[in-house]
């Protein structure tokens, strides 16, 4: 790999892990922001599902990045996280930390279609399960290192602290990123116009490997996020822990995660990508109806939840390097449409995680979780029936 690519890899694995902060810190620390801005925690629950519902602007995101460039849109998602996170911190009360989260969560929305796109356009499609997987440690990152950091300045500094830190961290990316990468070179034969980014989006659905690929993201996420927005609850209720404790509870999340993303980075491309997304989400089916037998105490419940983000994490990231081959004269589309749909399933999830909980608590969610993730595999399946890369194919033909 070229020094400089390496360079921008790195550079953009740790603004990524900035903005993955910024969108999931919400989800555990729920509880506490509530109680700091004084008000029920049904209304920090609506800020997480709107924030996934501002994913859906990212179907247009995604064609202007294709036009635009991939650098311009990178920066203007850290951007927007820097203002976002600057509004919370200025004023931290309800409604305006709800504007600004939005806006900050945003960023990541404008950002991520632009580096995979990026990525999928500089990276030989062989070893693009191994450099996505090594991006999306980021994601990792956020719970290993981000969130239980943001924990310590919550708890010794206040809330409208970490507001400061995200909002000077990310006005600080924009400047090295902009120094990094290169500038984007215009191609004035593309226009960026509202029929040719509908045609674009039409593309996605037109097509029976992409519309399948989208709705795979949305049905497994939505699994995922009924989980992961209820399992402070669940840990609180059950097993009586403090706030630090929930923020440091993530650590095994963390963990899970990083493993994850490295056993793809390491092994997706030996096994193959779709092979890969088919054996770890089927064990991860298992284990979300195996959560509520286990998870009677505190450890074992951390060891459940570990399994489920190491089998979903390894799916998921998977997808992504498999999404980069789907449309490749619009990569930054089609990502953008995935992460769209992505996160459609993550704010219904948060939604339904709610109403789950407090209908038959652990054990619904857990087995909705398994059942929405079954109908996600079943979608894969479908799309990418019969579906072979023009990459793949170059090189057996060789």
């Amino acid at each position: 790999m070229r020094p400089r690519l390496l360079r921008q890899i790195i550079i953009a694995t740790l603004l990524k892990l900035l903005l993955n902060t910024g969108r999931r810190f919400i989800y555990p620390f729920a509880p506490a922001i509530s109680r700091g801005l004084e008000v029920p925690l049904t209304a920090i629950t609506s800020i997480i599902a709107t924030s996934q519902a501002a994913s859906l602007l990212g179907l247009f995101s995604g064609p202007m990045a294709d036009r635009i460039g991939y650098r311009f849109m990178m920066r203007a998602g850290l951007a927007t996280l820097a203002l976002g996170m600057l509004v919370c911190g200025l004023v931290p009360t309800y409604w305006v930390v709800f504007c600004g989260l939005i806006l900050a969560s945003f960023g990541k929305t404008l950002f991520d279609p632009a580096i995979q796109a990026y990525i999928g356009q500089h990276v030989p499609y062989e070893k693009r399960g191994r450099i996505i997987g090594i991006i999306e440690i980021s994601w990792a990152g956020s719970t290993l290192c981000g969130i239980p950091a943001l924990a310590l300045i919550i708890e010794h500094a206040g809330l409208p602290a970490s507001f400061w830190v995200m909002a000077i961290l990310g006005f600080g990316g924009w400047l090295t990123l902009g120094r990094v990468f290169p500038k984007d070179s215009r191609t004035p034969d593309r226009p960026l116009a509202p029929g040719s980014m509908l045609s674009s989006l039409k593309g996605l659905l037109c097509n029976r490997a992409t519309a399948g690929m989208l709705l795979f993201g949305f049905w497994i996420s939505l699994a995922n996020d009924c989980l992961f927005v209820t399992y402070g609850a669940w840990f609180e209720t059950a097993f009586l822990v403090s706030i630090v404790t929930l923020g440091f509870s993530t650590v095994a999340i963390g963990g899970a995660e990083l493993l994850g993303e490295s056993i793809t980075a390491l092994l997706a491309d030996k096994i193959g990508l779709k092979r890969t997304i088919i054996i770890s989400l089927t064990l991860a089916i298992f284990a979300y109806l195996f959560l509520p037998v286990i998870g009677r105490t505190l450890p074992l419940a951390m060891l459940g939840m570990f399994f489920i983000f190491f089998l979903f994490e390894i799916a998921m990231v998977t997808s992504f390097s498999l999404s980069t081959e789907l449309l490749p004269e619009a990569r930054a589309t089609m990502m953008a449409g995935f992460y769209a749909s992505a996160g459609i399933g993550r704010m219904l999830g948060v939604l339904a995680g709610g109403l789950l909980w407090q209908w038959g608590g652990i054990k619904s969610v857990a087995f909705s979780s398994a059942f929405f993730s079954i109908i996600g595999l079943g979608c894969l399946l479908w799309g990418l029936r019969g579906w072979t890369s023009r990459a793949a194919d170059r090189l057996r033909n060789r």
